[in-house]
Formats: C-alpha cells, sequence, structure tokens
C-alpha cells in the first residue's frame, strides 16, 4: 500500500509545475484572470497564442511523463508484475497537482493535457488511441472538449480491454480491478472539470478553436 501512496506524492509533485501560469507570468499576466480564467493550453492558446499553447502542451505533458518515468526507473525491478499499477497512479498525482495545486489555492486546469503525458508514458497501445480519438475529433469539429471528453471514454474502454486482454502482464484481477477504478474516478474528474463544457456541448453552442490567431483574446478585456 505504501507504494501506492508514494507514487501519488511523486505524480502530485511533478503536476505542481503550473506551466500555464509560469507562462503566463512571464509575460505579465495571471492566466486565470483571462480568457475562461483555465490555467491550461487551450485557454493558454486563447490569451496568448498558439506558440504559447504549444509550450504549455508540451511542459504539461512532460511533468507527467517525467513522474511516470521516474517510477519506473524506481519500482520497475522492485513490482515488475504491478508496475503499470503504480505508474497509473503516478499519473493520477500528476493530474490531481495539475488541477488542484495546493499553492494556487486548488485552482488549476482541466488536466488533459497532464493526461496525454500519462498516455504517452503508460503504453504504445493507448498512444494510438489517444491521438486517433483526440485528433480525429478536434480537426472535424474544433472541440478541444469534445476530443478530449472523447479521449476519456477510450481511456476506460481500452484500460478494461487491455486488462482483460493480458496486456499489462502478470497483474491479479484485483489489482486490474484498481486500475479500472482508478481510470473511472480520473474520467469521472475529466467530464466534472468540463460540466460547463458539457452543458454547452449539448445546447450546440461550445467554443471552437483553431491553431491560427483567431482565437487570440483581448487580455486586458479578458475576452
Amino acid at each position: 500500500m505504501m507504494e501506492r501512496v508514494i507514487c501519488l506524492v511523486i505524480g502530485y509533485a511533478f503536476g505542481l509545475f503550473q506551466t500555464a501560469y509560469f507562462y503566463g507570468k512571464a509575460h505579465g499576466i495571471d492566466i486565470r484572470q483571462h480568457g475562461s480564467g483555465n490555467a491550461g493550453t487551450t485557454n493558454t492558446l486563447r490569451v496568448l497564442g498558439t506558440k504559447a499553447g504549444l509550450i504549455v502542451l508540451a511542459g504539461d505533458c512532460l511533468k507527467c511523463i517525467a513522474a511516470v518515468w521516474l517510477v519506473r526507473l524506481t519500482f520497475g525491478n522492485s513490482y515488475p508484475d504491478m508496475i503499470y499499477l503504480l505508474c497509473l497512479y503516478t499519473g493520477a498525482g500528476a493530474i490531481l497537482g495539475h488541477n488542484y495545486p495546493f499553492y494556487m489555492n486548488f485552482k488549476g486546469g482541466k488536466g488533459i493535457a497532464a493526461t496525454a503525458g500519462l498516455i504517452l508514458a503508460f503504453h504504445p497501445y493507448f498512444i494510438v488511441m489517444g491521438v486517433i480519438v483526440f485528433f480525429g475529433i478536434f480537426l472535424t469539429t474544433h472541440m478541444v472538449s469534445l476530443g478530449s471528453l472523447l479521449v476519456y471514454a477510450g481511456f476506460v474502454i481500452e484500460m478494461i480491454i487491455c486488462g482483460q486482454s493480458d496486456v499489462f502482464g502478470e497483474m491479479t484481477q484485483m489489482q486490474l480491478y484498481e486500475m479500472y477504478a482508478i481510470s473511472g474516478l480520473l474520467a469521472g474528474m475529466a467530464y466534472w472539470k468540463h460540466r460547463e463544457n458539457i452543458v454547452r456541448l449539448l445546447h450546440g453552442n461550445e467554443r471552437k478553436t483553431y491553431l491560427l490567431k483567431k482565437n487570440k483574446v483581448n487580455v486586458e478585456d479578458g475576452k
């Protein structure tokens, strides 16, 4: 049990690096006071432009990847039969740290870029699923929220399929159930963080995002 807690704490510590917040501060603004108020990739892209958005995306992905890699190096030889479970705890910690950083009054991002880092570091099968689902949806609808929500649905489904297909090696069924539960909780948190987006999607007025300057909002008025 202690190794799970350690991995969660490691992930949370890495997740505390708020790329959007620090990038915004370096450019004289608090990103949480502009646009949607979210300290994440999409809001940064809209407020500060495409270059800023890509930098924030990379930073938030890399912090989760780094945390997972550290756990693999630390526990890979000691717990080879449950390393995927420990990596999942680490990713969950990083997402929690990103979403709820204690030093920012627990007001962070929505965890999608950090989740992308978890997917990239977790297993090659998940990379293929994530890329196809997200970019397939985003490039056709230009809705980041819809792509993100569907990636999470696919993440949970693929976790169960891979688990029951012995993709994760010699794990016990209880450990697999634990992984399914964590995946479901992460998905639930993502849907909760996107609850306003879901309402707009249902009403057909969700904002679209383009990799163009038309996204950029006025920093002074915070629109």
